[in-house]
């Protein structure tokens, strides 16, 4: 052969198998020469199909490699009706802002054409041009406590300060929120935000008081997370995922998990079922579960599974470019398009026989996939561990098992095609991580999964990142969330 590529290599193969079935139908191989080469055909084809899976490129748009570490990613199925712009933002404004606006008028008191006197002449309309600036102010609120000495008993009597003020300096919730918003929301190096404080405000403000905010917001939403986590739990649906975060060096976990307008993220040494048990949500919830077929999450029955179905079209379109199997392109295919007839239906799930008739055509589809794959051959005695099996054999079997996992997309509503919320609530840990490398100490660790939890469902309400630390600064967020 001058070149080598796929489709030659399985020319070549097909050629020499037809030419040893017609030399064995001839009568010119005896049994036992045509035992021995059916096994090595056997053996040869299962080795193509690895070899040709090891040397196809893996990118964003066959495999769950990140777009970062990819080319641009295009495979991601278009939503109808969506314009990318995410939610509307609440129009709230800080409750410490003021807004100074001016209306000048800019008179007209000649003709520009004939000169003629217009000072008298009612205006008819107007033209407005407008300039947004921002001039920042600091604000020094100075109590003076009063001191008396009573004339009667000879006490001193000291002025009652109010409740917020404790000591002889403190910073106001606005300040405070601005630090936290950086550090957690802009994910901003803590030395940064300190240099520009000080450059605002004109003093300098210690790493270890900018700390102390984020522990006091952190402290401030206990019961938030609390009440987030029933409110979960009582969710028909939930997104689940995991991500790998450093902390202090050594290797921890972030679990998250995501309903309707809902973000809640934890931190944790393992990946597995100990976490999973620790975190607590999953052992006592009894709806769907939406993940990446991670097996952990498979080992709770008690809840019913929905696979992330862009996972599952990855995968398909690494088996089309590797193997140009007609089963992975028809599952593809299949997927594509039931996704596209539930979100576009009014009920957000197929019919009785709608769904009936999509089993019906995905076992047929995974039917005649198994002829197309490669014989597995059977595994020795004595010998130990599993079979090599190709990425093709691997997903074909997944999809078998997880039937009803794949397809609940189309039979409950209330279950997404794909992961992707979870995936997105977890991308912004990976930016922090990349930005500040790590965390010296778990405590802030957990204080950032806390807050950025906070954030991110706040956001989804629309409300903007200042206003909703100050919400919860001043103890209220039950006023948005309900008790």
């Amino acid at each position: 052969m001058a070149s080598l590529d796929k489709t030659s290599v399985r020319d070549e193969v097909s050629r020499l198998k037809a030419d040893f079935d017609r030399l064995g139908s001839e009568g010119k191989l005896s049994s036992e020469s045509q035992a021995i080469m059916n096994s090595l055909f056997m053996i040869v084809e299962l080795i193509l199909a690895i070899f040709l899976e090891r040397s196809t490129k893996k990118d964003s748009g066959n495999s769950s490699k990140p777009s970062s570490q990819t080319l641009k990613d295009e495979s991601a199925l278009s939503h109808p009706g969506s314009n990318g712009k995410g939610k509307s933002e609440n129009k709230d404004q800080a409750g410490n802002m003021r807004v100074n606006e001016i209306v000048t008028i800019s008179p007209v008191l000649t003709c520009e054409v004939c000169a003629q006197d217009l000072s008298g002449v009612p205006c008819v309309d107007h033209e407005r041009r407008t300039r947004i600036d921002i001039v920042f102010e600091k604000v020094i609120d100075h109590v003076d406590a009063e001191i008396k000495r009573c004339p009667a008993c000879d006490s001193t009597v000291k002025g009652v300060f109010p409740p917020d003020m404790h000591g002889p300096l403190q910073y106001g919730d606005g300040l405070k929120a601005f630090v936290i918003n950086l550090l957690i929301g802009q994910m901003v190096a803590l030395n940064r935000v300190q240099k520009l404080v000080k450059s605002m405000i004109g003093t300098v403000i210690a790493e270890a008081t900018l700390l102390k905010f984020v522990l006091r917001l952190h402290q401030a939403l206990a019961n938030w997370e609390q009440q987030t986590t029933e409110k979960i739990l009582h969710s028909p649906a939930i997104n689940v995922d995991e991500t790998s975060f450093r902390v202090d060096m050594k290797n921890y976990w972030i679990h998250v998990y995501s309903s309707n307008d809902l973000t809640l993220k934890f931190l944790h040494r393992n990946r597995g079922k100990t976490a999973v048990e620790v975190i607590n949500i999953i052992p006592r919830y009894g709806g769907a579960i939406i993940h990446d077929c991670w097996p952990t999450y498979l080992s709770y029955p008690h809840c019913s599974h929905g696979l992330c179905g862009s996972h599952l079209l990855r995968e398909l379109t690494f088996i089309v470019d590797t193997h140009d199997y007609a089963w992975a392109c028809n599952m593809k295919r299949m997927l594509q398009e039931t996704c596209k007839e539930v979100s576009q239906s009014t009920e957000k799930r197929l019919s009785d026989k709608a769904f009936a008739n999509l089993q019906k055509r995905y076992r047929n589809i995974l039917t005649h996939g198994k002829k197309e794959l490669p014989v597995i051959p059977p595994k020795s005695s004595g010998k130990r561990g599993k079979l090599a099996k190709s990425d093709a054999h691997n997903l074909w079997e997944r999809l078998k098992i997880h039937e009803a996992a794949v397809l609940l997309f189309a039979k409950n509503p209330h279950v997404s095609f794909t992961n992707n919320r979870a995936e997105r609530d977890l991308r912004m840990s990976k930016v922090k991580q990349k930005v500040s490398g790590c965390f010296r100490v778990s405590e802030y660790a957990h204080a950032y999964c806390r807050i950025s939890s906070y954030l991110q469902s706040m956001a989804n309400k629309g409300y903007n990142p200042l206003v909703a630390i100050q919400i919860a600064l001043a103890g209220e967020a039950h006023k948005v969330w309900g008790e």
